[in-house]
């Protein structure tokens, strides 16, 4: 049974959906946020005391080295393409301890003027980079990039071919997914279904994932990625992440200022913002993008809504409620309430490209046809025809959020957050309400607090944020920029999330910039 989207940051499914779709990203609706913050864990981070040196010549404490400097067994596994596997501490406080493998691919530089490695992340969390760069990676990295750097994606713990959140079969995952909880939206009953789904999730990953499923925090992550930094042998980290791995990003240059070469973030989280902060914020992007969505239909032809632009969004809430009271039955015995209906109504507002797809789905949903209603909740939560899922995006986007966000439970909290939704959203923030009930019933407490992050290395890193985007908001780009005193702001005043795939100004900015280190010295404002 699915509870409808909450409130959580929607990740970049989206980045790498859209190199073969024309779409991004999407909702479901677990528990936190993708944001991250600074709050510092009690980590290890190694130092000179240990004295003890790696190949890249830094100072690692003792227990720490073997990380630092094992060497990556790169084999071909792909046309162009090299995997290896290297390996971690489940709990980087106790390095001595059990570790984890984490799973990376390579595309080795295709000139003889390299550069060094460029790490990517597309964001979720829970996306597969490892997929992302074998897939999509003249989309992730412009090909001139592509000359002079080893493009590298690995899985964060947690995630995809790395050591693994398991958590249900692919029919209970159906059901978790998509089934339609009983009672009205907010009732007794509907509250005590949704709780009982949730609970039953986390039983599943709990008991199918075991002690890694307390360490697949952002934190974690982040120094996973400084030691496989040292292990391709670079002495500073070249780095592009794009949503949530924006956050990765922010919280390496907190945490390892010294080691940042050159990173650019795109689609940008604010650590500083709560669980509901961030929700506020979506769910105003999203009435925004749907805004622009309905008016470019309404003035063209074949729209599947009538009247004004308001009036169209009214459409889309009846639409909405209606789903819910008479679900459609799909051809395979799924029945289309409105958490399905949301994740097909989202995915194609992320890219102004992938309107046409909304309104093709939204005249079939009027029709009684949920199939393209389903096709496009399907890619998001990657589930293929057969029934079977391509990775485990769901179970570790819920499982990292519930470790990095603290849930919301006090009623009187939760009743005001809903009127501030529903006041700021009037179409989605009804579907956004009542809590985290994901990880308000989550088997793992969170272990971060929402805080700024910071930076005080030499390097300039790039922030760039898209004024219409509508998943992360453009003023999370402004906001992180001034946390990371050493950044340039590169806004791209256009519709969409991220924008170095979609703006030409953009990405021959960002391209300069891991080609020479050249920065812009102020905000260029880009239009195309």
């Amino acid at each position: 049974m699915t509870v409808p989207p909450r409130r959580r940051l929607v990740g970049v499914v989206a980045v790498a959906a859209a190199a073969a779709l024309a779409l991004s990203g999407c909702t479901t609706w677990f528990a936190g946020s993708a944001d991250t913050a600074g709050g510092g864990s009690g980590f290890s981070t190694g130092g000179a005391a240990a004295g003890s040196s790696t190949p890249t010549g830094e100072q690692v404490d003792a227990d720490l080295k073997p990380f630092y400097d094992q060497a990556l067994a790169w084999k071909s596994c792909a046309s162009g393409f090299e995997c290896a596997t290297a390996s971690v501490p489940i709990d980087w406080s106790n390095p001595t301890g059990d570790t984890i493998e984490l799973a990376l691919i390579k595309q080795p530089a295709k000139s003889s003027t390299r550069q060094g490695t460029l790490f990517v992340n597309p964001g979720g969390p829970g996306v597969s980079a490892l997929d992302f760069v074998k897939d999509s990676v003249d989309f992730a990295v412009d090909p001139e990039v592509q000359q002079q750097y080893d493009i590298v994606g690995f899985d964060p713990r947690g995630v995809g071919a790395s050591s693994a959140v398991k958590c249900v079969t692919p029919a209970q995952m159906d059901s978790y997914l998509y089934d339609i909880v009983p009672g009205k939206r907010g009732s007794a009953e509907w509250l005590s279904g949704a709780a009982a789904v949730a609970k039953s999730f986390g039983s599943g990953c709990a008991s199918g994932t075991g002690a890694l499923l307390g360490h697949i925090d952002t934190e974690s992550t982040v120094r996973d990625l400084d030691a496989l930094r040292a292990s391709v042998g670079d002495t500073g980290l070249n780095y592009l992440g794009y949503s949530y791995g924006t956050f990765i990003g922010s919280e390496y240059a907190t945490l390892f200022p010294d080691k940042v070469r050159r990173m650019t973030i795109d689609g940008v989280v604010d650590p500083t913002s709560t669980g509901f902060a961030s929700s506020i914020g979506q769910a105003k992007g999203f009435e925004g993008a749907l805004r622009a969505y309905l008016a470019d239909c309404l003035g063209g032809s074949n729209c599947p809504f009538s009247g004004s632009v308001d009036n169209a969004s009214k459409q889309v809430q009846t639409l909405l409620t209606a789903v819910d009271t008479t679900p459609i039955t799909s051809s395979d015995g799924r029945k289309l309430g409105s958490a399905s209906l949301l994740t097909a109504i989202f995915y194609p507002l992320y890219t102004q490209d992938s309107w046409p797809y909304l309104s093709q789905m939204i005249a079939q949903v009027k029709q009684g046809d949920a199939t393209l209603a389903f096709q496009l909740a399907d890619a998001y939560n990657g589930r293929n025809p057969d029934g079977s899922y391509q990775n485990n995006q769901t179970e570790a986007f819920t499982a990292i959020n519930c470790l990095d966000y603290p849930a919301v439970t006090d009623a009187d909290t939760i009743a005001s957050q809903n009127a501030q939704l529903i006041a700021a959203a009037p179409t989605f923030g009804p579907w956004w309400t009542y809590g985290d009930i994901g990880c308000a019933n989550w088997p793992e407490a969170a272990t971060r607090t929402p805080g700024p992050v910071s930076y005080n290395g030499s390097a300039t890193i790039l922030v760039v944020g898209t004024t219409d985007d509508p998943a992360t908001p453009y003023a999370d780009a402004v906001d992180v920029s001034k946390q990371l005193a050493k950044s340039q702001l590169i806004t791209y005043k256009g519709e969409g999330h991220t924008a170095y795939g979609t703006s030409s100004c953009v990405h021959a900015l960002v391209d300069a910039y891991f080609l020479t280190g050249t920065a812009p010295t102020s905000d260029p404002q880009c239009t195309t």
